[in-house]
C-alpha cells in the first residue's frame, strides 16, 4: 500500500519533537499555522504525538491519502479515529462506528439524504431561508456565523423531526446552540470524568443530559404516533422497523439524532460565514454571485460553496486507526497509529489549485480541480452522508440571500481563523452589513 518504490529505514516518519501535551495544545489551537508549516518542514508524511497516548502521522499527498480512503474499511477504522467525540456522539453514532455497525447505521441514515429526498428538501429551504432574511436588519453590522447558524438549525430540525415547534424543540434548539460551543478545554476534560464534577465541565455535562431527556421524550412520544409509516422525517424513519425486525433501541436514536442536529446545521452554517465574508471583501466575487442568484444558475451557486470549502475548509482533517501494520508513503506505520489525511493542507495546495489563497469559485467552472485534491466531506466508505444536502442547502441560501441583498465588510481587515477541535471557524463571526437592492 502507499507510493511504490519509496521505502524508507527509517522506523517511523518525521516530525516535531516537543512534549505530547505542547504539541496538543499547540496543532489543536493553531493547526491552520502549524499543519503547512510542519509539511515544509518534514514533507509529506509527519508524525506527531498528543497527549494523553495518541500517535498521528499526517499525509497530505495524493496517493497517500487515496490509500487511506480506498483500503479496506477493516484496517483503517474511521470510528476509532473519531473517538475523541464519543462523548458527545455517543457510542453508536455513524462517525464513531467502524465495519458491520457503521454500515448498519449509514444505510438507514441515507434514504435521507438520496437524491430524491434532497428534491423534496428545496421548498422547505427556501421558505426558511426567507423568513430568517426576513428578519436581517439593513445597514448595521451583525455576525453573519451567527445567523447562519440559526438557519440551519431550523432547517435540520424540519429535517430530522418534521416540524419544530414546541416548547421541547424550543429548549432543544438553545442547547443545541450550546453544545456546538466546544473548545480544547472542554475535549480534554472529556478524558477525565473526575473533572466532570467542576465547571465548566460540570456545565456542559449538564446541558448534554438535559439534550437526552429532550430526544429520549420525543422518541417515545414519536414511537405512538398511528402515521409514522407515511412520515419522511429522519425520526420516523428510523423508527419505521426494517423488514428483518432490526429496531434500532432509544440509546442508537438518540446517538444518530444528536449526531444529525450537531454536525448537520454546524458545517454548513460556518462554510456560509466564510463564504459571506470572502463575497463581502471582493466586489468581483459579489458581482459574480449575485449574477448568478438573479440568473438562478444553481451550478454556479455552487461553485461558491465548493470553494469556500477549499480556501476555507470547516474540518480540517479526517482521521483513520490502524488496524494493522501498514505501508504508506514509503513508511511502516504501526497498528494502533492514527492516519490523518489533511483537508486543511491539500485544499491549501497550490499545485493543486493555482492562487490558492484567493477566493475564486470560477475554477470550479473552468474544470475540476485534480482527483482528490477537493475533499471537505472526507472520501472513501466513510464520505459524509449530508455532502449534497450541504450544497444544495448552501446554494439556495446564497440564491435567495444575494437576489435580495447586497453585501458589505464590517471591517476591511480579513478575518482571523478560530481553531476549535472540530471545526475552523471566523474568530469575528463574519460580521457583515446588507442593504437592499
Amino acid at each position: 500500500m502507499g507510493r511504490a518504490g519509496t521505502t524508507t529505514s527509517a522506523a517511523l516518519p518525521p516530525g516535531p519533537p516537543l512534549p505530547a501535551l505542547v504539541q496538543t495544545l499547540v496543532v489543536g489551537n493553531l493547526r491552520h499555522h502549524v499543519l503547512p508549516l510542519l509539511k515544509r518542514r518534514y514533507g509529506s508524511v509527519v508524525r506527531m504525538r498528543f497527549a494523553p497516548h495518541r500517535d498521528i502521522v499526517m499525509l497530505t499527498d495524493l496517493d497517500d491519502i487515496k490509500t487511506v480512503f480506498t483500503g479496506p474499511v477493516t484496517t483503517f477504522h474511521g470510528g476509532e479515529g473519531n473517538v475523541t467525540l464519543k462523548p458527545l456522539m455517543g457510542d453508536h453514532s455513524v462517525l464513531v462506528t467502524d465495519e458491520d455497525t457503521h454500515l448498519r447505521a449509514r444505510k438507514l441514515l441515507m434514504p435521507a439524504f438520496n437524491g430524491a429526498a434532497l428534491r423534496g428538501y428545496r421548498a422547505m429551504i427556501t421558505g426558511l431561508t426567507r423568513a430568517e432574511l426576513d428578519r436581517w436588519p439593513e445597514n448595521r453590522a451583525f455576525g453573519a456565523h451567527d445567523r447562519m447558524r440559526a438557519l440551519t438549525m431550523e432547517i435540520i430540525l424540519r429535517v430530522v423531526f418534521g416540524v419544530a415547534e414546541g416548547p421541547r424543540l424550543e429548549e432543544l434548539r438553545r442547547l443545541i446552540g450550546h453544545l456546538v460551543e466546544l473548545d480544547l478545554v472542554q475535549v480534554i476534560g472529556w478524558q477525565s470524568p473526575r473533572l466532570q464534577r467542576y465547571r465548566p465541565w460540570r456545565t456542559y455535562a449538564e446541558r448534554q443530559a438535559r439534550v437526552d431527556e429532550l430526544l429520549y421524550a420525543e422518541i417515545s412520544e414519536r414511537r405512538q404516533v398511528s402515521d409514522l409509516a407515511q412520515r419522511t422525517d429522519v425520526l420516523s424513519r428510523l423508527l419505521t422497523v426494517p423488514a428483518d425486525g432490526d429496531e434500532l433501541s432509544d440509546a442508537e436514536l438518540r446517538d444518530q439524532l444528536v449526531t444529525l442536529l450537531l454536525a448537520g446545521h454546524e458545517t454548513t452554517a460556518t462554510a456560509l460565514a466564510w463564504a459571506l465574508h470572502e463575497i463581502s471583501r471582493d466586489p468581483e466575487q459579489a458581482a459574480f454571485t449575485t449574477r448568478a442568484a438573479d440568473e438562478g444558475d444553481e451550478k454556479a451557486l455552487e461553485a461558491v460553496m465548493k470553494e469556500s470549502l477549499r480556501l476555507r475548509p470547516v474540518v480540517g482533517e479526517v482521521v483513520r486507526r490502524l488496524t494493522e501494520d501498514v505501508e504508506i508513503g514509503g513508511y511502516r506505520i504501526p497498528a494502533g497509529f492514527d492516519v490523518m489525511p489533511s483537508i486543511l493542507v491539500v485544499h491549501g495546495d497550490g499545485d493543486h489549485h493555482p492562487d490558492a489563497k484567493l477566493f475564486r469559485p470560477q475554477r470550479f467552472l473552468d474544470g475540476s480541480p485534480p482527483a482528490g485534491s477537493w475533499l471537505p466531506f472526507g472520501g472513501g466508505a466513510r464520505r459524509c452522508l449530508g455532502a449534497g444536502f450541504s450544497l444544495l442547502e448552501g446554494s439556495i441560501v446564497l440564491r435567495e440571500l444575494f437576489g435580495r441583498f447586497a453585501v458589505a465588510p464590517e471591517h476591511p481587515r480579513p478575518e482571523r481563523i478560530r481553531s476549535r477541535p472540530i471545526t475552523l471557524e471566523p474568530a469575528r463571526g463574519a460580521r457583515i452589513k446588507v442593504t437592499g437592492r
